[in-house]
């Protein structure tokens, strides 16, 4: 009888540290490849602190880097050029539901989240046209944007997919004139890891 008291809590402790409890806090870390709209690639890096609002749904603060070499449009020309943005700096509020309600570590997901992206200069590569230099460093804007994704989680690790509907911005010449757009949307892929949270629940 007492050994089978023993083994009964030992498997209610197992069950306990191998789920996703309501309350727990998380963070998350994100890597991958960004593919902006329209054509170039970039990266990306994504830290999200997360709470659990139940077993199979939570919330975070989304804080993301993506760095992009992407094509804009330059007003005087017919061409589009290839521009290279530093840095697309953005936090978002994010809400992720998981279809696991215990008995596999597997869990898919789907997600969104709304946020502030902060759109840093891009520099022209005009090529063989002659370009002058008050038009080598345009500054971009900041835009209000949603995102969705969608993905797996394995045990502690990660993968997943997510479009940011970032919108087109316009770009300045040292006077604040416009004198073009860039296309901002972009496609992510990413592999990860959290820790806290708990874990998926085991067979």
């Amino acid at each position: 009888m007492k050994k089978l008291f023993v083994i009964a809590l030992l498997l209610t402790l197992c069950q306990y540290t191998m789920a996703q409890h309501a309350g727990r806090f998380r963070m998350g870390m994100d890597l991958g490849a960004a593919i902006p709209k329209g054509g170039g690639i970039g990266a990306l890096v994504n830290l999200e602190p997360k709470v659990n609002l139940k077993d199979n749904m939570n919330v975070g603060i989304r804080f993301g880097i993506a760095g992009l070499a992407k094509d804009v449009t330059y007003y005087n020309f017919t061409e589009d050029y290839e521009g290279e943005i530093s840095a697309n700096i953005s936090i978002s509020g994010t809400f992720d539901y998981y279809f696991n309600q215990g008995g596999t570590q597997l869990a898919p997901y789907i997600g969104a989240g709304f946020g502030y992206y902060t759109l840093s200069s891009v520099q022209i590569n005009n090529g063989d046209f002659d370009v002058p230099d008050i038009f080598g460093d345009l500054e971009a804007d900041f835009k209000w944007a949603p995102m969705v994704r969608a993905g797996v989680e394995l045990g502690k690790f990660r993968m997943g997919a997510e479009y940011n509907f970032v919108p087109k911005s316009n770009l300045q010449n040292a006077s604040g004139e416009v004198i073009g757009e860039a296309i901002n949307q972009y496609f992510g892929f990413t592999l990860g890891f959290y820790v806290g949270g708990g874990r998926w629940r085991g067979m």
